[in-house]
């Protein structure tokens, strides 16, 4: 097997990747305080004995967003001791380092500022944790870069767009285009992605020499639906993409089959949470990339905790749990109690041999005690192992399964009951989710086939809540008249079956885009203009344009225009004021491919009241009317729909030395979400992905097409 040592030459880039390392969690706890100093001091340690090029963190380096004095300072003695020293930097930064860092009173990289001697330079974006916050948006990376100790990438002051210029490294005949996106919330970014208003810019020279790499620091579980950034929103021509902000440790390279790329979630290097995903164990990595090819080793960490937790359900115990029983709680904090033993016998022998791992461990024991069973006092079972753990507070936790209600599925809604509800408890229930899970579990005879449930639950809301009582009418009239107009530039065979399969079509390529926001806000203008007719003299004029440049202006994150300022509900306008949007969301909405989109904001603005629609002909006789309009073109498609998914194996081929570029600075081009890259027939990455730690051979299998199959 190949050594290490001769594979990292002058072309090969070295580099410590790590996440979520929250720097003063639990600083002030007794047996915990020191937990993350340790392991940030075992990570950079790493960094030095192996003699990486630098350090890539990927968010939530401080636990807290003012993080504390003594937290500050031990970050600060750690970075000094390890990244200052007189080893010489050997690769160079290519691109325009005041767009890289403009954020920055000193645009440029500690390394290359005369007045520091960096050995290790550490680039990071900023999580949710460290965030940028108040007047002048700063953070806690922010401190540091001004102290030259951090280089903070990847942050965006738009809330609008962002776009995102690479830092562009080389070494030797290596290059690295290295992207970074700091934490954004995840609704506002999904809407971004959505409305194509993320823009990657790329060297305009030469693109198939370099090695994309991209770090993020967002959802990428679905908690919701656009609370995640689903990997298919992201640019195909990525290579590596490292994915901060889950904690869970799935460190090995995998690869996304649909954008052709390899996603790497190191996790956190602290236990914060007493959950399942914590419990496995913690890694960083080496990565390697050597003109287009990579190879990423893991190392685990040995200062960790340790951490195991168990879970226990009494009820699959009848012989030796009987609800029924009176001693039954006497002999169920028996048994919890011997579990409790077994963990922390587990854990006293996997510490046998290693000084490093702290010595009391993370236990939790998750008791479902549904069935009739009773819980007991955790605080005096706590108790029993106060000098053997290090959480004797929250060892053990009850949990209870919901009762089967019986009905069609499990998000499945029982109205009746739920009009029996106390107010306090249907406060916490939004208008939309009820709509939407009402019609996901109707029957087939019942569904929706002309509206999307996300628009008909929003025109439900304004009817609520802000009592647009014509809200729900205008939405179906001005989605029957786009159906109408899009049926008929299909020119699409007079069968009612083609016709339901084009409306259901039409219908799904709507869903979670801009466009059907944008039907929901035209209906409620319809519904308000409307109701400003009717009121006659009620309303002035000037009233009148005022509300409608209010509509324009305010973009709420529920799409859910303010109510009229003289119906003085002040709880319309508080949900109204969310956020604002600007002509550029505008713009990228009317480019999404629809007649109806193609309005912009202000024009609405401008024109004179709209008037409630004539009732619309069927869909059946406006389809068979013999005019017909000149085809506009057909509805844009959603950004999964132009995915090309190939699974052919890698081919092995040797190294390439492309030319060494000069140094300057690189044009970029801009390269949009939705449009797939021309770079598919050069793209080639290889890793070693084997689970064995014991064993590493970088490169191995390298690849130089990564399986897109084209020769």
């Amino acid at each position: 097997m190949t050594s290490e040592t001769s594979l990292d030459d002058e072309d090969t880039f070295k580099i410590l990747i790590a996440t979520d390392i929250h720097l003063g969690y639990l600083e002030k706890d007794a047996i915990r305080g020191n937990d993350t100093f340790v392991t940030f001091d075992e990570i950079l340690k790493c960094a030095k004995q192996n003699e990486v090029d630098f350090i890539l963190l990927g968010g939530d380096l401080f636990h807290d967003n003012k993080p504390s004095r003594r937290t500050m300072h031990n970050c600060m003695e750690l970075l000094r001791k390890y990244c200052m020293g007189n080893q010489p930097i050997m690769f160079e930064i290519l691109s325009d380092q005041a767009v890289n860092f403009g954020n920055s009173k000193f645009p440029w990289v500690n390394y290359q500022d005369e007045n520091l001697n960096i050995s290790i330079p550490v680039f990071s974006v900023h999580g949710n944790h460290d965030d940028p916050t108040g007047a002048d948006g700063l953070c806690a990376l922010d401190l540091l870069s001004c102290a030259g100790l951090v280089n903070h990438f990847g942050r965006s002051r738009s809330v609008e767009k962002v776009e995102i210029s690479p830092l562009l490294l080389q070494k030797g005949s290596s290059k690295i285009a290295l992207y970074g996106i700091g934490s954004i919330p995840d609704e506002r970014l999904y809407r971004m992605f959505v409305n194509n208003q993320v823009m990657m810019l790329r060297p305009r020279e030469d693109e198939s020499s370099w090695f994309n790499l991209f770090v993020i620091h967002q959802n990428r579980s679905k908690h919701g639906a656009t609370n995640y950034i689903p990997e298919q929103f992201l640019d195909d021509f990525l290579d590596l993409v490292v994915w901060g902000h889950e904690h869970e440790c799935k460190i090995a390279p995998v690869r996304n089959e649909q954008q052709l790329f390899y996603v790497t979630q190191p996790g956190s290097t602290v236990v914060t949470s007493l959950s399942p995903g914590e419990a496995v164990k913690k890694h960083i990595g080496i990565l390697r990339v050597k003109g287009r090819k990579m190879n990423l080793q893991k190392i685990p960490l040995q200062t960790v905790r340790q951490f195991f937790i168990q879970d226990v359900v009494l009820g699959d115990h009848p012989d030796l749990f009987n609800p029924d029983h009176p001693k039954v709680m006497q002999k169920v904090e028996a048994f919890c109690q011997e579990k409790v033993e077994e963990m922390l016998e587990e854990a006293e022998r996997e510490r046998l041999g290693n000084p490093l791992v702290p010595e009391k461990p993370l236990i939790r024991l998750r008791v479902d005690y549904s069935g009739g069973f009773e819980a007991f006092n955790t605080m005096r079972f706590n108790q029993k192992f106060v000098d053997r753990l290090a959480n004797p507070k929250d060892v053990l936790h009850f949990t209870r399964q919901r009762e089967n209600k019986g009905t069609k599925g499990e998000d499945s809604i029982d109205f009746d009951k739920l009009l029996n509800r106390t107010s306090s408890e249907v406060m916490h229930l939004r208008v939309e989710d009820l709509v939407k899970q009402y019609f996901e579990t109707a029957e087939k005879n019942v569904q929706l086939s002309l509206l999307t449930e996300q628009g008909m639950g929003k025109a439900v809301q304004e009817f609520v809540d802000k009592e647009e009582k014509d809200a729900i009418e205008e939405l179906i009239s001005y989605q029957l008249e786009k159906t109408q107009r899009y049926l008929k530039e299909r020119s699409v065979e007079a069968v009612e079956e083609k016709i339901d399969e084009e409306i259901r079509r039409f219908r799904d390529s709507k869903k979670n885009t801009a466009e059907e926001e944008e039907e929901v806000r035209e209906a409620i203008s319809r519904a308000r203009a409307h109701r400003t007719q009717e009121s006659g003299d009620q309303f002035q004029d000037d009233d009148f344009h005022l509300s409608e440049e209010g509509d324009v202006a305010m973009d709420s994150d529920d799409s859910s225009a303010p109510p009229q300022p003289s119906r003085g509900r002040g709880r319309g306008r508080a949900r109204g004021a969310r956020g604002q949007s600007s002509t550029t969301r505008g713009a990228s909405r009317r480019g999404r491919g629809t007649s109806e989109t193609k309005a912009s904001g202000r024009g609405r603005a401008q024109q004179n009241p709209v008037v409630s629609p004539v009732k619309s002909r069927s869909i059946m006789e406006a389809f068979q009317a013999t005019s017909q309009r000149p085809s506009r073109g057909a509805t844009s498609k959603n950004y999964t729909d132009e995915v090309v998914i190939n699974d052919e194996s890698d081919d092995e081929v040797p190294v390439t030395r492309p030319f060494r570029a000069a140094q300057r600075v690189s044009p970029l081009s801009t390269s949009r979400q939705g449009s797939q890259s021309q770079s598919q027939s050069y793209k080639g990455v290889c890793f070693d992905d084997d689970d064995d730690d014991d064993e590493f051979d970088p490169f191995k299998g390298s690849s130089n097409s990564k399986g897109r199959g084209r020769r």
